[in-house]
């Protein structure tokens, strides 16, 4: 199984590229579902998360074309089954996005329960109610969503009882080709949901209160739609927040490019309370970090509040702020086990609920640590880079359902980390 070795102590200098966004990435595949048509995506980043999903429509009857690693051209006119199997949804949670488009196009299919990172419960029961709302008969068994709308789904009035990003996201998309308004009440605002609005809206569907908490989806009645030729995928938000945190951590000056701004402002205004200054143009940013960063305590919330993504890097960054950092979670509750990894390496970090209390060390030492997620990953390579000696990562596999080419990029800025199979 592959692992990541890192020499700690080494300065970086220099620019990365930030990859596409694989959290807007996912639901415009799926979306491309609402289609009969060619639609060509591109700036998709190179991750395992991204040609899974482009496998499965492939099960489902759908071709693509492949014009390199980063561009596809799909076309799902071909589609004859409405059924997504346990062998593909099982690897990752976003694959339950296939069931709004594949239910409101063709009135019936057949999902497997997800499968993806053990942070938490992330319950579908909320996209599953606002579809039994737009008229879905919804059964599940044998670890299947079975999901029929034989006079198909009718567009009403959805509340969600609490912000979700998936649910808005499937809700969107079923509403697009349903029978008359849908309007989704406490909708989610991430910049990954308004890249789904848009290209949808620029397909032809009326959609008002784009990037509000408040959605209003005029469907086609079930006929498909035609979306633009070409859908560049935006720059992923999380990444960026990474590689700021890369820099924050070695006390590196490093820029960004091909990154937008205003996606991670909580990022960097964090970054700010810490002591970090920056230089912000129309798509660089770059980072100048103190000698001696300054502890501020957060608490992720729903965008545009602090990004639970990113709660994890933040930590290894607080390691060695001055002072006490207080980190609470209230996502999910299990996004605390990278904690005992990071203590490993000399962390001082107690946890008390979903509460972390982070106090400052004046080293970290290597080891050999173990990935529990994805973002839990990243973290681990951030204190990596600063601990004295050499830190093994273990079981990366989770860094590469969301990051292209992590060790490539560090590298490239100056840090010695290689994989190792």
């Amino acid at each position: 199984m592959d692992y990541l070795t890192i020499e700690g102590g080494h300065k970086l200098s220099g620019s990365v590229t930030i990859s596409g966004s694989k959290n807007a990435a996912l639901p415009v595949i799926a979306a491309t579902i609402l289609s009969d048509k060619d639609v060509t995506l591109t700036n998709l980043p190179n991750v395992v998360d991204i040609q899974t999903l482009l496998k499965l429509l492939e099960m489902l009857g759908g071709t693509l074309d492949h014009h390199d690693e980063h561009s596809v051209t799909v076309n799902n006119g071909s589609i004859n089954s409405t059924k997504a199997v346990y062998e593909i949804v099982s690897q990752m949670r976003a694959s339950i996005l296939v069931l709004g488009p594949l239910l409101t196009r063709f009135g019936e299919c057949e999902v497997s329960l997800p499968g993806g990172c053990a942070i938490g419960q992330r319950p579908i029961d909320l996209h599953l109610k606002a579809l039994e709302q737009m008229g879905a008969i919804i059964e599940i068994k044998s670890g299947y969503v079975r999901a029929t709308a034989p006079n198909g789904l009718i567009g009403c009035k959805i509340v969600f009882d609490k912000i979700t990003v998936g649910g808005t996201e499937n809700i969107v998309m079923a509403a697009a080709l349903a029978k008359g308004t849908t309007t989704i009440i406490n909708a989610a605002k991430e910049p990954e949901i308004v890249q789904l609005c848009e290209i949808i809206a620029d397909a032809g569907v009326k959609i008002e209160g784009i990037g509000t908490s408040e959605i209003i989806i005029e469907g086609t009645g079930g006929k498909p739609i035609e979306f633009a030729k070409e859908i560049a995928i935006i720059p992923d938000r999380i990444e960026a927040g990474t590689y700021l945190c890369a820099g924050a951590i070695s006390r590196s000056d490093i820029t960004l490019k091909c990154v937008n701004a205003q996606h991670i402002k909580a990022s960097i205004d964090k970054l700010e309370s810490m002591g970090c200054r920056f230089e912000i143009s129309e798509d660089e940013v770059s980072i100048y970090p103190p000698n001696e960063l300054i502890s501020v305590n957060l608490t992720t919330t729903e965008y545009p509040g602090f990004p639970t993504d990113m709660q994890a890097q933040f930590m290894a960054v607080s390691i060695i702020s001055k002072g006490e950092t207080l980190i609470e979670e209230r996502l999910f509750e299990n996004r605390f086990m990278h904690v005992s990894e990071l203590n490993r390496l000399g962390a001082d970090i107690w946890l008390k609920g979903n509460i972390a209390a982070i106090h400052e060390v004046k080293e970290l030492n290597g080891a050999d640590v173990m990935a529990t997620d994805l973002r839990a990953s990243s973290a681990l390579i951030l204190a990596a880079l600063i601990a004295k000696g050499t830190t093994n990562v273990h079981r990366i596999y989770h860094l590469d359902r969301g990051y292209e080419n992590l060790e490539g990029k560090l590298s490239a800025l100056g840090a010695k980390i290689t994989r190792n199979r």
